[in-house]
Order: structure tokens, then sequence, then C-alpha cells
């Protein structure tokens, strides 16, 4: 397959087959387990995730999974770091584009099409603001530090095209597809929406650059992807020479 002509369309008013799996699989039992411990590493308050949860269900509406469907397509999940300026051609080169903050905007200058943009409003909110209301989807991710943001932002983004996550239990419109970095979560969804392939322009786990706080979230997002390609049976070239260090979960 080829990048081909974009569906950007607007959601089918029918529940179909894959709405209802996807939305099935996105209550993944083992899910939670690996949340408690991200939490108790970070300090982080579950009832805080579970307030921005329920903040972000006030503008949430029901997703249709469809215009995501990726079953059997190659999916690239780009990641912000510097590197993927020389990296848009392998995206190009995918059937499909996940591209996590920041990278939406890389790829938009390099012309290459976005079909997801994953994010926590925390960096590029006005990027997510612009691609829902020009008919495109993005998912929102709402968790204890970002509750002003979600306030803010999402009541200025057209809801029918916003995919509403939380890394707690879901609630009404508000899917927990996994992940926990922009990253990560937009690779566990696109895993649970049938991708065949996942390639990772834009990535850089030994950024030194980035703060300590950023440090330790690429580190867990090393083990989340790791707990994913041995899930899938797949082995990520982004994980080449890393592997011998990461800690299993």
């Amino acid at each position: 397959m080829g990048r081909g002509t974009q569906s950007w369309g607007r959601p089918t008013q029918d529940s179909s087959i894959l709405s209802r799996l996807v939305a099935t699989a996105m209550d993944d039992a083992n899910w939670m387990p690996l949340y408690e411990r991200i939490r108790s590493d970070f300090g982080y308050d579950r009832r805080a995730d579970e307030h921005a949860r329920d903040v972000l269900a006030d503008y949430a509406t029901p997703f249709d999974f469809d215009r995501l469907d990726v079953a059997g397509c190659s999916v690239a999940i780009a990641g912000g770091a510097p590197s993927l300026v020389d990296e848009t051609g392998l995206a190009a080169d995918a059937d499909r584009v996940f591209a996590a903050s920041t990278a939406a905007d890389v790829l938009k200058a390099a012309e290459v099409p976005v079909d997801l943009m994953v994010t926590d409003l925390d960096k590029n909110a006005e990027t997510a603001v612009a691609m829902t209301n020009a008919g495109r989807p993005v998912a929102v991710h709402a968790h204890g530090d970002n509750v002003p943001l979600v306030r803010e932002v999402v009541p200025r983004m057209d809801a029918e095209h916003v995919l509403a996550t939380t890394q707690v239990r879901p609630v009404d419109s508000v899917y927990n597809v996994g992940g926990f970095t922009d990253g990560d979560r937009a690779a566990f969804l696109a895993d649970h929406l049938g991708a065949d392939r996942l390639v990772f322009p834009g990535w850089e786990f030994d950024d030194r650059t980035v703060d300590r706080v950023k440090r330790k979230k690429l580190e867990w997002a090393k083990r989340l992807l790791a707990f994913l390609e041995t899930r899938r049976n797949e082995q990520f070239d982004v994980l080449d020479g890393h592997r011998s260090s990461i800690e299993p979960l």
C-alpha cells in the first residue's frame, strides 16, 4: 500500500464490528498493572488522573475507530526527537502515520500526511486544534497534570474528530488505549487497531538534551515498547542496541 488518498471523512453513524472490538480492547486488563507501576515510580496520584479523565469526558463524544482502520498496514509512529527531520522519508514510506505531539508539525513541514496526532496538549496545542477543525483526528490524553490545558484547549476543538484517552479506567467516550508517553501510546493504539508492522522515525532514547524527568519517561517508553513487541511477536528497529539494558515488565 502507499500513502494514497487520505480518508479524513466524517464518522459513519453505524457502530461497526471493528469499533466494538476496538472499544472492548481498550480496557486491557494487562494495562492497569503497568499503570500502577508507572504511577508508583513517578509518584502520580490516581485520583488526579481520574479527575482529569472526568473533565475530558465532559467534552468527549464517541469516536468511530473505523476512521483509523490500519489492519494489514505499516504504521509509522513518529516521535518528536530532532532526528525526525532526517527521517521523514521513513514516515512517508509507511501506509499510515501516527504522529506524537510536535512530530505533527515536522511532518507537515515535510508535506507528509498525518493520519492521527497523539498528544497531551503540553507542547503544540494549537496544532491539535487546527487539525480537528480541518477534520483530522487527534487523540487527546488527560492526566493529573494537564487539567487546565484540557479545559482551555479541548472546547476549541471539533469534538467529532477528538479521540479522548485516559491512563486509568475508561468512562463514557474516554478510552484507555494503553501507553504512557504520547509516542508509545500511539504505538499501543496502532497495535489495537490491527497494524501489521510498526516503524519509528524520530525516536532518540539517548537524547542527553532532555531533563531528568523526560529521560525517565523515555526509559519507561523503552520498557513499554519492549513489552509491546513481545506481545506482537515483532522486533522494533528502534529498540536495537537497547534490549539488553531494558528491565522487563
